[in-house]
């Protein structure tokens, strides 16, 4: 058994034990190569069905390619999807594009506000039907205490200090010296009453073994994460996806996924930060642990 094939049976021992252990699960999709990978893991552990919705927070600030896949591949895999929106500060403006919050007061606003009361219900959100391949209101109230995220603990500082399964309060702050030990594969899956859990499959997987992985198994990804630039112009693309005003591509010739694969085992990449593209990481001095410890993903 290869270290691909370990990393995957653990994910997929992780997912199966969640879906046992909490009764109102959902699942994070930010259209990312991460949760893409989560959303296929979740696909193999329930046989091809996955048996909780996932969540999408939009901010309406997305690249338009990301949207346009979203939905595409939700349709494709009958996938019950499920939309939240900070519908009150996107049309009043209250967003960094529109110069009235810096950019992490708008990550906090877009994306740790809707999904606190996204999964919580206190919100209207949309969900596709499945029938008519449409987004309609949510006619549901269910309310989510168990979120499934596509996190690693590679990728940004505050994400090494994770469990598998996370306690939050039920506004989904996040305690950061109330974590429980995790040893010898001992997973704490009981907690008090009105806990909020996330739970991380992904935890121990580098960056590398998610595009081995996307390239064992050809998951289908946006072009985005891709070259696209004629070959005798300056290649780029993106290594971190989020909202169009705050990520930034990085200089690259890679056009596939083994050309990625490749690139990232030169080792090229080793020394620049995966997120280094994320400029709401920059105005919080490299870190998200105060945004997260408030909800944020």
């Amino acid at each position: 058994m290869n270290q691909l094939d370990k990393l995957e049976n653990k994910s997929i021992f992780l997912l199966r034990e969640a879906y046992n252990q909490f009764k109102d699960l959902c699942m994070l999709w930010s259209i990312g190569k991460d949760s893409t990978v989560l959303l296929w893991l979740a696909r193999k552990a329930f046989f091809g069905h996955v048996p909780f919705p996932l969540v999408h927070i939009d901010t309406t600030f997305k690249i338009p390619e990301m949207i346009e896949y979203r939905d595409t591949l939700a349709r494709q895999l009958g996938l019950d999807m499920i939309i939240g929106m900070n519908t009150q500060a996107v049309t009043q403006k209250r967003t960094f594009p529109d110069g009235q919050l810096s950019r992490l007061q708008c990550c906090q606003t877009l994306k740790s506000e809707a999904l606190i009361n996204t999964i919580n219900a206190s919100w209207p959100r949309q969900r596709l039907n499945s029938m008519t391949g449409q987004y309609e209101i949510d006619q549901t109230n269910q309310v989510f205490t168990g979120v499934i995220v596509g996190l690693r603990a590679d990728e940004e500082g505050s994400r090494s200090k994770e469990r598998y399964f996370s306690a939050r309060d039920q506004l989904s702050h996040w305690d950061i010296s109330d974590q429980p030990p995790e040893f010898w594969n001992q997973y704490k899956t009981e907690f008090a009453p009105g806990t909020h859990i996330r739970i991380h499959p992904l935890l121990d997987w580098t960056e590398l073994n998610i595009w081995e992985y996307i390239e064992r198994e050809q998951i289908p990804l946006v072009q985005l994460y891709f070259n696209q630039q004629p070959p005798s112009q300056a290649g780029f693309r993106y290594r971190s996806l989020g909202c169009w005003p705050c990520t930034r591509p990085i200089a690259s010739q890679a056009r596939t996924v083994s050309e990625i694969v490749a690139e990232l085992r030169t080792g090229q990449l080793a020394n620049i930060a995966e997120r280094s593209g994320r400029e709401q990481d920059k105005e919080d001095g490299g870190g998200l642990e105060e945004l997260r410890s408030k909800g944020y993903m």
